[in-house]
């Protein structure tokens, strides 16, 4: 099963990713902002990255420029609660990035499996 690094400054939103992602099978790891998360990936990289967007630190979208830049196929989903920020939809430029997949936070435990498998070109569990 596949290897996910969950980039997240929130230790309760990753250890509840990690905890239902684990519950169907892939192996998780997690990091509290994107400077930990590249260092974790450069030792042993991930075959996908689940990165929250507002972050101490390094924020998400840095840490995902740096690491489409370093390694431009790696799949990555853009996760955010933040939403909007005036005119400005962190989700939406994460895609202009780059990031095809995105959720929006909060979603459920379907929600995220699809949007990972899809991320990881798997098939969908559902109907």
């Amino acid at each position: 099963m596949a290897r996910i690094l969950v980039i997240d400054d929130e230790s309760e939103v990753r250890a509840v990713v990690q905890e239902l992602l684990e519950s169907v099978g892939y192996e998780v790891e997690g990091a509290p902002n994107g400077k930990v998360g590249l260092q974790l990936f450069r030792k042993k990289p991930a075959d996908l990255i689940i990165a929250d967007i507002l972050m101490p630190e390094q924020d998400g979208l840095e840490t995902i420029l740096t690491l489409l830049r370093e390694r431009p196929d790696t799949k990555i989903v853009a996760m955010s609660g933040g939403g909007r920020y005036g005119l400005m939809d962190y989700l939406e430029i994460a895609r202009r990035f780059g990031v095809r997949h995105t959720i929006r936070k909060p979603f459920t435990l379907e929600e995220l499996v699809e949007t990972v498998q899809a991320a990881l070109g798997e098939p969908s569990a559902g109907p």
